[in-house]
């Protein structure tokens, strides 16, 4: 039953006011939903990861009934592999071996690689989740270009091609937001510091590995994939 509601003016001006919503019929009171900047952990991120990995292990399934594992002959210690290769997994880091001392190759270079990726998320720039091209552009454009220069100038000294060239692209598509304000880089435009180093870092193992299973001959020289067949 409706009951009636006569609205008084009070000469109590520090008196909480009482709010009252009418809602007739058939009407349902509409809730506006904000987006939220952060989300927990449990469900969002560990349902998302549960499908990638249920995804992942029905396409390595299926790729392990279609084609047999590239296996070898029996383990002879009279008969060494040329190249002996590591396993696909740390075909990068072998990679880099070649290229530079085993110290630097081997030990610095992944450790500073680790600490990176630990320390740089806490960078104010990420703990804002905003494009890296928002917050005082110009500082950020000189500091991307001296330090790309640098790394770029040590890969060039030792001949490192195959992390110099990902790296030049890599800089000229982070670069591109920032000399044109085209609606097509939008995305690249929103992206933090945190994504462009994460992507950088993802790209060279992909490409460092790849080069090492795919192209290194006898000798750990470069040599095409379909050299040798006959």
């Amino acid at each position: 039953m409706q009951k009636d509601f006569n609205v008084e003016p009070s000469p109590d001006a520090k008196k909480t006011p009482k709010r009252i919503a009418f809602i007739k019929g058939r009407i349902r009171a509409r809730v506006k939903k904000e987006d939220e900047d952060m989300v927990m952990t449990i469900p969002h991120l560990v349902v998302r990861e549960i499908i990638a990995f249920e995804v992942m292990v029905v396409i390595l399934a299926v790729v392990s009934l279609l084609f047999d594992a590239p296996l070898e002959w029996i383990a002879n210690p009279d008969h060494t592999p040329n190249p002996a290769k590591a396993p696909w997994y740390f075909l990068g880091l072998q990679e880099l071996l070649h290229y530079f001392p085993p110290v630097v190759g081997g030990v610095i270079l992944p450790t500073l690689v680790v600490i990176a990726l630990v320390v740089i998320p806490y960078f104010r720039i990420n703990l804002k989740s905003e494009g890296m091209w928002k917050d005082q552009p110009k500082g950020t454009l000189i500091v991307v270009l001296v330090i790309v220069g640098v790394v770029s100038a040590l890969l060039f000294l030792y001949g490192v091609y195959a992390i110099l060239v990902p790296t030049l692209l890599l800089t000229g598509l982070m670069l591109a937001p920032y000399f044109s304000r085209s609606k097509s880089l939008e995305y690249f435009r929103n992206r933090p510091l945190s994504w462009w180093i994460m992507t950088w870092f993802v790209t060279n193992v992909v490409v460092v590995t790849a080069i090492g299973t795919l192209f290194r001959g006898p000798g750990w020289t470069w040599t095409w994939p379909w050299e040798g067949i006959y």
